[in-house]
């Protein structure tokens, strides 16, 4: 059964809760999620966004299940998770994950693509697992995570497959702030509601300018697979 994410609403910082399962990216879950991107989009005035689940994963990353029994759609299913990475790097709102539990894998990028994370201290870990399963990172992934991590932080994260805890991964520069459990949904929305202002156009702007390079490879249709 596929998670259904849902979209709320508390003052200027609309919540996106991913689901209560693995949250993969599904291609209903992709849809969903595009969705409510487009909703906090259309929005006006001060906003901001927050991704968070419930449970005992943030994300767990493609939908490897769904890949395998629809191998002939595999590039179309890359290009629109590609496009959902882009998306969520440009969004002209200040973003901020709450990752409350696992986040592996393409559900690790996700969270790199918001522009802060906050973690949960004492339990689950953030980790890029690619080099111990066999499956090479795709060029718009490689640029994406390359674009949000520190040199050093990215080659360890990329090449050894290391797990990090909540404290390591704000240590590494990988997240912004580890905190005890009960606290990373309301600690992502405080951060995300201190920023809120700052959404529309300008910021849109400054982030597809930034990040224009990783933003290139990310929607190049041509050969997503490398």
């Amino acid at each position: 059964m596929t998670a259904t994410p849902s979209l709320d609403r508390h003052d200027n910082v609309f919540v996106l809760d991913l689901g209560d399962g693995e949250n993969r990216f599904h291609p209903d879950w992709l849809t969903a999620v595009g969705a409510a991107l487009d909703e906090v989009e259309k929005a006006e005035g001060p906003r901001a966004l927050v991704t968070a689940a419930t449970g005992k994963f943030y994300s767990n990353g493609l939908d490897l299940e769904w890949v395998l029994a629809h191998a002939d759609q595999h590039e179309n299913y890359v290009v629109t998770v590609h496009e959902l990475f882009a998306r969520m790097l440009s969004l002209p709102v200040i973003t901020v994950a709450a990752l409350q539990g696992h986040t592996f894998a393409a559900g690790a990028m996700f969270s790199l693509a918001h522009d802060f994370r906050v973690m949960r201290a004492d339990r689950g870990f953030w980790c890029l697992p690619e080099a111990d399963i066999n499956i090479p990172f795709t060029p718009g992934m490689a640029a994406l995570i390359q674009s949000r991590l520190a040199p050093r932080t990215a080659h360890e994260a990329m090449l050894t497959a290391h797990r990090y805890g909540g404290t390591d991964a704000a240590a590494a520069g990988i997240v912004d702030q580890a905190v005890p459990e009960d606290a990373v949904r309301s600690a992502a929305i405080e951060l995300a509601q201190a920023q809120a202002t700052k959404a529309g156009e300008t910021l849109g702007t400054i982030k597809a300018r930034m990040y224009a390079p990783a933003l290139a490879t990310l929607r190049d249709t041509t050969n997503p697979l490398g």
